[in-house]
């Protein structure tokens, strides 16, 4: 991406987290960026062109951010490792990225708020009945609609269970492919609902379970990494080769 384009959507991003986008006013962008506005809007066009590429480009970063994690700790050659945190590595960057990151939180929720621009066209949902794909994965990939389209929330659970899926399948049984998949959605899906509803502060512990003895709150991607580490296990149970568990 050119020097000029980064530096421009730098700045547009940092004036949404001072600002309402209706407030963010091109040329102050475009100055902020040590650019002329005429070079602002022949690189976007327009303000809804500069929101879209913005949005992008968050969603983007966040796609690659779930890629490094899935690849943290992943087996050499010959050896087995360890594929339940690699998810839980996945799903805690998805929640620490949706909690700092407004734009990251609305593609993923649907949730636009009103500081944030008008939310854009988003790509149609899942895959028509039918459309082939690798054995494991889901039914529920979304192609992009058109061009420009960007990813909703629909594509982005599905883009994280494919990335999920390509990461661990090496050395999985071809058989047990479909629970792997299965799996790999049901924790994109639990992460989603924890960036959806966190849990309230203070909130009561679940009935029977003591709680932990600690000063401090537990970290809420602690809490999100548990119950993704569990659920995975579960569903993969008699799938993975006993050196994998």
């Amino acid at each position: 991406m050119p020097a000029a384009r980064e530096s421009l959507l730098d700045a547009a991003y940092t004036a949404l987290t001072e600002r309402p986008w209706t407030a963010v006013r091109m040329v102050e962008v475009a100055a902020a960026a040590g650019v002329s506005r005429q070079t602002l809007y022949n690189e976007f066009g327009s303000k809804e062109g500069l929101a879209r590429a913005l949005v992008r480009r968050e969603t983007d970063h966040y796609l690659a951010g779930v890629a490094r994690a899935l690849s943290r700790g992943a087996p050499a050659a010959g050896a087995r490792g360890d594929a339940a945190g690699r998810i839980v590595a996945a799903a805690a960057w998805t929640v620490r990225t949706a909690r700092t990151n407004p734009l990251v939180r609305a593609a993923l929720t649907g949730c636009w708020g009103d500081r944030l621009p008008p939310a854009p066209a988003v790509s149609a949902g899942p895959a028509p009945a039918g459309t082939p794909r690798p054995p494991g994965v889901p039914a529920q990939r979304a192609a992009p609609s058109g061009e420009g389209s960007l990813p909703g929330p629909a594509e982005l659970v599905g883009r994280f269970c494919d990335q999920a899926v390509a990461a661990l399948r090496p050395g999985w049984p071809e058989e047990e492919l479909p629970a792997l998949g299965t799996a790999c959605e049901t924790a994109a899906r639990l992460t989603l609902s924890w960036v959806l509803a966190p849990p309230a502060s203070g909130a009561a512990p679940a009935p029977g379970r003591v709680p932990a003895q600690r000063s401090r709150r537990e970290p809420e991607t602690e809490a999100v990494s548990r119950l993704v580490r569990s659920a995975f296990a579960r569903m993969t149970a008699g799938t993975q080769p006993a050196e994998w568990k």
